[in-house]
């Protein structure tokens, strides 16, 4: 019941019994006193001697990467746990692992503290501590004898619970520390009126008590459920564990989440005090039998919403936090720092610059605002590139870049490979799937990200567009020549959209577009008049993936058209061809105004060998077999294998290997095509390579 009545007041649709919020006034006061007194006692006067429950529950350690963090989590290991819960009078407490099985589905060390493997008693003593004091150290609870001392205290909300032949009315206690520098706890209390029992707790901490500098935030929810009547005991409980750093400046989240449901209760069975010595959590088992008793897979019985990018009421305790205290008090300070968003930032190979080195750097200057400047210099074209980037953004997502560039830009809209591949390829092969040229630019653009999870970016430069020539040698093979851009100069205005990770239909979909004008001036290649050419075009891209059991359906959609009355720039054109856009066709073979391309595969599980990976855990004994058939539409086409307008089919397979981390494709175009096979890092990976 509480539970039910929890969410409706979560989701903010429980009437409100008062709508002013005062702090520390005498009723609130009052409340919170006899709250403290009824905790000092520890239940005591309520009968309850001592007690044995059942505890089910998971861990899950989920990664997120990406600016703003738009995707949802993705689990990396999960644990599902099974305790025997013991307690007696006044404060002795022991549990008892009883089951425990895991799954990797990536490399990791990670190890959980021992008080991440089971469940909170009591409400927390009257000094916190979590992750064995490495996380949260010595927090005063705010229902200890010197919470009046520590905390301010309101009581605004009240929820009217009913059970049969009687009702309890719940009072919402928020609490705030009195200096928010120091460590301390911020959320809030639920009290019973008549009884002052501590129901629930909804809490997060202040910076200063994440004693851990990568900590982001610590979020805990406690609900405790009547027994027989009378007792207030534990029922449901949620911590997440966040930690935010970055990878050479590119945005890294490590989560961790753990959910427990207890049940079962045997209330006064007369549980001997010498049963609680020693250690509180302690395996119930030989390790090597805590597997049995478990059915089906983890991943299969977890929670649904466990891939969230915030459970709800987890969101809901980071946002009262964030309205009791200063954001300051909640936001971990950052200063200048390596802003390299991937290896080949560092380093990278292709036919124009050969060996590129490069390195970036960004300073934080606070309420949002962040400055980049980055730089690369190619050994063979013998020449520096360079942007900068004055970047302000509010929490939501949304602000404002002022930005100015010298580098280079690539034809087509989609990658074909990832640039750390390309660049092993480029080397060693003459392999260089990058199509550049130079653009020189200033300009500015506009932010704006919904709670929706749309991303609208509006952007306007002033640029200068010319060609690029092969100065490079590959160690075997040759280049293939750069494409003939032609010199442009003029303003080019985008409106983009991306679409982060959403249910529809049974499928993860996610993607994005982009609308496009440009008007430029330029020299004509054969009268060597200079032309104004005006440009719309519109692109887009679309994901969609489900579940089938243990296999997954995964479709994959690009097209893009451009359109104007004067002669078509090159750079404008659809470019289609190669390993992701056309499998089977030659890179950037499909050139025209219009083209789409249509991937639709099928991911299949099949028996791997088991690789041990030493710290990292054991790579599991499974693999995927992904048959797939692909189409290329190219409308009005300037370059094709056959010269003709119209759909270029392709079939193959992919094979990848555990942990989805490297690719084989091998693929047939069946008009004009070829056999093409190709090798690479999964696409979630790109984005750090």
């Amino acid at each position: 019941m509480l539970a039910a009545v929890a969410a409706l007041w979560l989701m903010g649709v429980v009437p409100r019994e008062s709508a002013a919020q005062q702090w520390n006034d005498e009723r609130t006061l009052a409340l919170v006193r006899q709250a403290v007194e009824r905790r000092a006692r520890e239940l005591a006067d309520s009968g309850l001697v001592d007690y044995h429950a059942q505890a089910h529950g998971y861990l899950t350690f989920l990664a997120q990467v990406g600016e703003g963090f738009r995707e949802p989590p993705r689990v990396v290991k999960a644990d599902e746990l099974a305790l025997e819960v013991y307690w007696r009078a006044p404060n002795l407490s022991k549990q008892r692992i009883m089951g425990q099985r895991d799954t990797l589905l990536l490399p990791t060390d990670i190890s959980y503290h021992r008080d991440h493997l089971g469940i909170v008693q009591n409400n927390f003593p009257d000094i916190i501590r979590i992750g064995e004091g490495d996380e949260v150290l010595d927090v005063p609870h705010p229902l200890s004898p010197t919470g009046l001392t520590n905390y301010d205290f309101s009581v605004g909300d009240s929820l009217r619970i009913t059970y049969p032949g009687r009702s309890i009315t719940v009072d919402i206690v928020r609490v705030r520390p009195k200096n928010d520098a120091l460590p301390r706890l911020v959320g809030a209390v639920f009290v019973e009126r008549e009884t002052a029992q501590v129901v629930r707790m909804a809490f997060s901490f202040t910076r200063a008590a994440l004693r851990d500098k990568a900590l982001e935030d610590i979020s805990v929810v406690l609900e405790s459920s009547l027994v027989e009547g009378r007792f207030w005991l534990p029922s449901r409980q949620e911590v997440e564990i966040r930690r935010t750093g970055t990878w050479m400046e590119y945005p890294v989240r490590g989560i961790i989440r753990g959910r427990w449901e207890i049940c079962c209760y045997e209330v006064n069975k007369g549980i001997p005090a010498s049963f609680f010595g020693g250690p509180e959590i302690v395996l119930g088992k030989p390790r090597d039998r805590l597997r049995e008793g478990f059915s089906g897979r983890i991943l299969d019985s977890l929670p649904s919403d466990v891939r969230a990018v915030t459970d709800e009421d987890v969101k809901r305790v980071q946002e009262e936090a964030r309205a009791l205290v200063r954001q300051q008090a909640l936001t971990r300070a950052r200063g200048g720092a390596v802003a390299l968003h991937g290896i080949s930032d560092i380093v990278r190979v292709n036919r124009v610059e050969g060996l590129a080195v490069g390195a970036s750097l960004a300073a934080h200057l606070g309420q949002g605002v962040t400055t980049t400047v980055a730089g690369r210099y190619g050994v063979d074209d013998r020449r520096a590139k360079g942007r900068a980037n004055l970047r302000w953004r509010r929490a939501s997502g949304s602000g404002f870049d002022i930005l100015a560039q010298d580098d280079f830009r690539e034809l087509g809209d989609e990658a074909e490979v990832s640039l750390v591949r390309n660049s092993i390829a480029a080397q060693e092969f003459g392999s260089d799937y990058t199509d550049p040229y130079a653009v020189r630019a200033v300009g500015a653009r506009l932010v704006w990200a919904r709670g929706s999870g749309l991303v609208w970016t509006l952007g306007a430069t002033l640029e200068r567009q010319r060609a690029l020539m092969v100065h490079a040698a590959p160690a075997s093979g040759r280049y293939e020549p750069t494409v003939p851009v032609r010199d442009r100069r003029g303003p080019r205005l985008t409106l983009t959209v991306e679409r982060p990770t959403v249910a529809v239909l049974g499928f993860d979909v996610r993607g994005g577009g982009e609308l496009r004008w440009s008007s430029m001036r330029g020299r004509d290649g054969a009268t060597a008049v200079e032309r104004r050419a005006r440009v719309l075009r519109a692109a887009g891209q679309l994901t969609a993936e489900r579940p089938l059991g243990r296999k997954t359906l995964l479709l994959r959609t690009t097209a893009a058209a451009a359109g104007s009355r004067d002669p078509m720039p090159v750079q404008e054109l659809v470019f289609l061809g190669g390993p992701t856009s056309g499998p089977g066709y030659d890179f950037h073979r499909l050139v025209g105004r219009a083209g789409a391309a249509q991937h639709v595969e099928l991911q299949l599980p099949v028996p791997f060998v088991a690789v041990p990976l030493g710290r990292f855990g054991t790579a599991p004994g499974e693999a995927r077999l992904a048959p797939f058939a692909h189409a290329v539409y190219v409308d009005r086409p300037l370059v094709a294998p056959s010269g003709r307008a119209g759909i270029y089919p392709s079939v193959g397979a992919g094979f990848l290997l555990p942990f989805s981390v490297l690719r084989f494709d091998i693929a047939r175009g069946l008009r004009d095509g070829r056999w093409t096979f190709s090798v690479d890092v999964a696409r979630e990976f790109w984005s750090v390579l």
